[in-house]
């Protein structure tokens, strides 16, 4: 129950009315995993370095556009759930984007499963984005029993946050592939998708968490190595950004 009250607090601390202004708006991201939890692991490159490494690019090229830009972690560290949604609170970001890589969870199907996917809060019945959140979910999760876990995760599925993650997700996964694309004719496009990942659960304000590629799949693993293809990346986040912030403006001068 203390599990429970704790969300609950973190959840309900703003009151998620904030400036759609993208020159003032703050960005608050999280470099997945860290510390003792490595993540996916293969061809001895770990998605804890991987992630912090496209974090850092995403944040350059956040603060070129004038956004004020926070890291959950700027090392090797490990966050526990609660602490990487209440840096954004204090720091009363506008939007908290989660770094993660992704990994096959069948051995002979490595060099089969590729591309980048964009996740958004939601109970989904689909198989693939179950695996992946369970993956995901896994460390920030130890020692949360499951009743914790339900209550956590269905308090916030009718938020009006939801609705803008949505959004958000959707612009992101667009200008990612755009300027992949652009260098990259055969990256794939995973889609944006619903997934009960819990490191979106407490952020008070529009939350998604972005699988960059596939660790486990070789030709994949060597590209998100290079740093061109993480500016492309990160160039990409923060154009969906951008239009994001543009679009949420027009709604509210209409």
């Amino acid at each position: 129950m203390r599990t429970v009250l704790l969300f609950l607090s973190i959840l309900f601390t703003l009151t998620g009315c904030v400036s759609p202004d993208r020159s003032k708006a703050v960005v608050v991201i999280d470099a997945g995993h860290g510390g003792h939890d490595s993540g996916a692991i293969s061809g001895e490159k770990l998605e804890k370095n991987l992630v912090l490494s496209i974090a850092k690019k995403v944040r350059k090229a956040l603060r070129r556009n004038g956004h004020p830009v926070y890291l959950t972690r700027s090392g090797d560290s490990f966050l526990k759930l609660g602490q990487r949604t209440r840096i954004a609170d204090r720091k009363e970001a506008m939007i908290f984007l989660s770094i993660h890589a992704n990994a096959s969870p069948n051995p002979k199907k490595n060099e089969l499963l590729s591309g980048v996917e964009t996740y958004y809060l939601q109970k989904s019945r689909d198989a693939r984005s179950q695996r992946i959140a369970e993956r995901e979910n896994a460390a920030v999760l130890m020692g949360t029993d499951e009743l914790s876990k339900d209550v956590i995760i269905d308090s916030v599925l009718n938020g009006p946050k939801i609705v803008e993650s949505h959004k958000l997700a959707i612009d992101i996964q667009r200008e990612m592939l755009k300027r992949m694309k652009g260098e990259y004719h055969d990256v794939k496009d995973g889609g944006v998708r619903p997934g009960p990942f819990y490191v979106l659960v407490g952020a008070s304000r529009p939350s998604i968490l972005v699988e960059v590629g596939y660790l486990s799949n070789t030709k994949e693993r060597q590209r998100l190595f290079e740093s061109d293809y993480q500016n492309a990346i990160a160039k990409g986040i923060a154009s969906g950004i951008g239009r994001y912030l543009d679009n949420r403006k027009k709604e509210i001068d209409i």
